[in-house]
């Protein structure tokens, strides 16, 4: 009987190829150099034209990939990685570090500004969204972009980043010191966890949530730091996500408008405590929101999503789907993924036919093997951002971004796993561990056409006797391996399309997942409380991969 376990489709392979040429090819993020071009700093200006916001949302399809294949994880681990690394440089906080004082360019603002991202009364002596006016009365000149009292939209998405990185690797790299880049070549050291402590503790003092730009306070920026707590919290047993659900009650009444029959009417875009000012907009913006709302509270992020589906009339089939609230496609993109979220045929068919035709969704690269949405732009590349939050929905089903924040799967590290595939010649449409069958079941194809039938390998590891298991390879017997040692063996074979079973014996009954749980728990007790100034360079491995320190077989 064919298994039904998610598969990574052929575009989900294509952008994983290209994601992993934009991560490890070498670039130069610091005071000296200039990101590649394909990282994208110009979708939506003035807010998001920095290329930190292609870093974080490139994460995403990265998180939900890694739960459809938990037993191949390499090549994200890679991926997320190199992000990670990018996100604490300067170019990642160029804005912090370079936008001083008030906008210089405050009279040439363009008109189409007024009322719509600046207040109609402080046209003209108002920094717009997106400039961090870093040394502002009343909070002075500050050079670390973490220990700033603003910039929370910088430090929030590092913690999601580093938090994603950690629970999709096994490895706690970011417990260990790193040195993040300051104003004027100044560096300043943190770990994840002084990272986090020091983002519960700002959000405790400020009802109303912690500023991004000096002044403004976003509840989609504090949302997405909402959702980077909470992973963090999974994995080391903390409690740090109380900050988040304590604003959102507090805030609720305040940055949403509805009506007496539930409707939405209006979502607060930014609010400025100095000037008591809430920049309201159309209900459309509860789309941004609700993204990052759904896995902490669903039932909001339910609410914002309907309003802002029913305001633009995209459930409605009688009703035509266009463009002439928001040009910008971002809230497209994040409505195609939302709607197979929430498991809203109806709209995400209607929304999936736009995106076929006004995305420019196409192959492109050595041999076709890349893919990305274009958006008859005309442009090199795929349009970073926008492209990524697309991508989500070629990988997301009902309530998978729920689930990853809210039920990681930590037991992955102990199950079989493999390894050592040559990506991209060989990409993986599946990989999962039955842990009830004692089956790990995997699926390979040729990638970027580069070495077709050519032979390779990939290795199985965490096995619990690798002399007691049986290979079948497309439905028949295969003896084409070698062991390694008594948990690891290494398959030879050719590049392309296979399908594999491996009976490895290793089983996970109710008995032996709480035992499992419970040792999961102290171990996460024990990292949550190591010592915060740690000097070792080495990251630790959060959850062992050899089997021996697993009794669940």
């Amino acid at each position: 009987m064919q298994h039904t376990h998610p598969e990574l489709n052929k575009r989900a392979q294509g952008w994983l190829n290209f994601l992993y040429l934009k991560a490890t090819t070498p670039d130069d993020w610091s005071e000296d150099g200039i990101p590649n071009d394909w990282w994208d700093k110009t979708s939506t200006a003035p807010m998001c034209s920095f290329p930190r916001f292609d870093l974080q949302e490139s994460t995403y399809a990265i998180g939900l990939m890694a739960d459809k294949t938990p037993a191949w994880r390499e090549v994200y681990s890679e991926i997320l990685d190199e992000i990670a690394e990018r996100s604490i440089t300067y170019w990642a906080a160029v804005d912090w570090l370079s936008q001083f004082g008030h906008d210089p360019d405050r009279p040439n603002y363009p008109e189409a500004w007024r009322g719509t991202l600046i207040p109609e009364e402080f046209w003209g002596n108002y920094d717009a969204p997106g400039w961090t006016a870093n040394g502002i009365a009343p909070w002075g000149f500050q050079m670390d972009p973490i220990g700033a009292d603003g910039n929370l939209f910088f430090k929030g998405w590092l913690n999601l980043t580093q938090s994603l990185h950690t629970y999709v690797s096994g490895y706690d790299k970011w417990s260990s010191p790193f040195s993040v880049a300051g104003a004027y070549s100044s560096r300043f050291e943190w770990t994840q966890h002084q990272l986090a402590d020091h983002l519960h503790q700002q959000w405790s003092k400020t009802p109303m949530g912690p500023h991004c730009e000096n002044t403004k306070a976003w509840p989609f920026c504090l949302s997405a730091a909402g959702l980077g707590l909470m992973m963090y919290d999974k994995i080391f047993d903390n409690h740090f996500h109380s900050s988040y659900s304590n604003w959102l009650s507090f805030t609720k009444d305040k940055y949403y408008g509805f009506d007496k029959n539930g409707s939405l009417q209006w979502v607060t875009m930014y609010f400025d405590e100095i000037n008591n000012h809430h920049h309201k907009t159309l209900p459309t913006h509860g789309l941004a929101v609700a993204f990052y709302a759904k896995p902490q509270d669903p039932q909001f992020a339910e609410m914002l999503y309907r309003g802002a589906i029913n305001f633009l009339g995209w459930d409605n089939p009688s009703t035509p789907i266009s463009n002439e609230f928001m040009p910008d496609p971002r809230m497209f993109a994040l409505g195609l993924t939302m709607s197979l979220e929430f498991d809203d045929q109806v709209t995400h068919e209607r929304l999936k036919k736009y995106a076929e035709e006004n995305f420019e969704p196409q192959f492109f690269g050595l041999n076709d093997s890349q893919f990305g949405f274009w958006f008859n732009l005309g442009e090199k590349w795929p349009r970073g951002q926008l492209s990524a939050l697309a991508m989500c929905s070629e990988v997301c089903e009902p309530d998978a971004w729920e689930t990853l924040f809210n039920k990681p799967n930590l037991s992955k590290f102990y199950s079989p796993s493999i390894q050592g595939v040559d990506f991209p010649a060989v990409f993986i449409e599946k990989a999962f561990h039955d842990d009830h069958k004692g089956v790990l079941h995997f699926s390979i194809c040729d990638g970027d056409k580069t070495k077709t039938n050519k032979k390779t390998s990939i290795e199985v590891i965490n096995i619990p006797d690798a002399n007691s298991i049986s290979v079948m390879c497309d439905g028949k017997e295969f003896q084409d391996y070698r062991l390694i040692d008594d948990s690891k063996i290494a398959i030879n074979t050719e590049v392309r399309k296979h399908n594999f079973e491996i009976k490895t014996g290793y089983y996970l009954s109710k008995q032996s997942q709480h035992s499992l749980n419970k040792k999961l728990k102290e171990f996460k007790n024990v990292e949550s409380n190591i010592e915060r100034n740690s000097s070792s360079e080495n990251s630790r491995l959060i959850l062992p991969t050899n089997f021996s320190s697993c009794s669940c077989c």
